[in-house]
């Protein structure tokens, strides 16, 4: 049975917009459905991945996250980011958008079902984040990373996303990713676990299907209970995680740089 999202009501009747999705038997697909904005990551898309995922289908083995169109996900939505700064200073608005972003991140690394990102083109920021967020990462051998918060003036602070880059890759390889905020390749997304397979774009479904098709078959408890042990196994590297914080972090940040920058355009013109 396949269940298109744009037919997928929640329970307080808001059709989703951003995201689709279908089922296949044990297998639901999740699809980022911006593709002519690069798939941005607004605080409607989260509201809408946070719709999905909050009530897990016990009967979903695997769950499959994509991007729809040539990019998995340019990151955070700018233009929004820009607009909540502009109508609250202070970074009220960061701070809810931060907190659902986080939300959606736990809702991935702590469903029950095996979660697979599927990702292809560019994946930047918050599309670092998704994707670190779930089991198991495919990309194309065309997929470039990125993590530019730094030279936007913000913190490396979505989703979690640092205590899981530093889990996933190590804190020397992830320090020098994020300080130097360039561009990273499949092959080396591979060498450094960000993807455990890396194929030619037109096999990503193939690649896909390699991995679910065995999966679907494990009894159901087993697999429940083999996630619950590595999130077990990973959490003492992750006592002193501070993602509860990243909301506060960036909006702080970001409403102190704001501040600057129009204060310092300002005093330009008065010169």
């Amino acid at each position: 049975m396949k269940l298109p999202l744009s037919d997928f009501l929640s329970p307080y009747g808001r059709r989703t917009t951003t995201v689709r999705t279908h089922r296949e038997g044990p297998v639901l697909r999740i699809e980022l459905n911006r593709p002519d904005e690069g798939n941005a990551v607004s605080e409607a898309m989260l509201d809408d991945l946070l719709t999905v995922l909050a009530v897990p289908d016990p009967e979903v083995r695997v769950l499959v996250l994509s991007g729809a169109g040539e990019d998995f996900s340019l990151g955070g939505d700018r233009h929004e980011f820009a607009d909540w700064l502009d109508e609250d200073p202070t970074g009220r608005g960061i701070r809810i958008a931060g907190d659902k972003a986080r939300r959606v991140c736990e809702a991935l690394t702590a469903n029950p079902a095996v979660t697979v990102a599927r990702v292809q083109g560019k994946v930047i920021g918050a599309g670092v984040a998704l994707a670190l967020a779930c089991d198991l990462r495919v990309g194309a051998d065309t997929t470039t990373f990125r993590l530019p918060e730094l030279a936007l003036g913000l913190p490396t602070a979505w989703g979690g996303v640092l205590p899981r880059l530093i889990n996933e890759i190590g804190a020397a390889r992830a320090r020098e990713l994020i300080l130097t905020g360039r561009v990273f390749d499949a092959q080396e997304a591979y060498e450094l676990s960000v993807l455990q397979k890396v194929v030619p774009e037109a096999e990503l479904d193939r690649a896909v299907s390699d991995w679910t098709r065995p999966i679907v078959r494990r009894p159901e408890s087993a697999l429940r209970v083999t996630k619950a042990l590595f999130a077990s196994y990973a959490a003492p590297t992750r006592l002193a995680d501070p993602s509860l914080l990243d909301a506060e972090l960036m909006a702080s940040v970001a409403a102190a740089h704001h501040y600057a920058k129009t204060n310092g355009t300002q005093a330009a013109r008065a010169r």
